[in-house]
């Protein structure tokens, strides 16, 4: 799993679940250079289970705000809600490994089909 989808989705949503927990308010101008910067990690993280978070624990501390009381919850969620994000990822997985092979594909099914038509007349 090379992209992390459901660990960036879960990563995001956590952080400003907890960011309203610690009575601070996520906007726009915040939360989009940590999801731009969160994706970065997420292409170096392990895929190992807790991996995404323990990475992404500098910039949520970094760029967030996030102290010694943030981070631990973080990591609590994450860990209650994992599954979830490795079933995400590995239908998106799935999903790009479809696409890649329908476009790489594309060009031998239509020979196949020509082939197929000239038996048939």
């Amino acid at each position: 799993t090379i992209h992390l989808a459901g660990d960036t989705i879960t990563l995001v949503l956590t952080s400003m679940a907890v960011m309203y927990m610690t009575g601070r308010t996520p906007s726009f101008v915040l939360m989009l250079p940590f999801i731009f910067m969160l994706g970065v990690t997420m292409v170096a993280a392990p895929g190992v289970p807790g991996g995404g978070v323990m990475a992404a624990l500098g910039i949520l501390e970094s760029m967030l705000g996030f102290g010694t009381l943030e981070k631990p919850i973080m990591i609590a969620l994450h860990a209650a809600q994992d599954s979830f994000g490795t079933a995400t990822n590995v239908t998106g997985d799935g999903a790009i490994a479809i696409i890649i092979d329908s476009v790489l594909n594309s060009n031998e099914v239509v020979a196949e089909n020509l082939e197929e038509l000239r038996v048939l007349e």
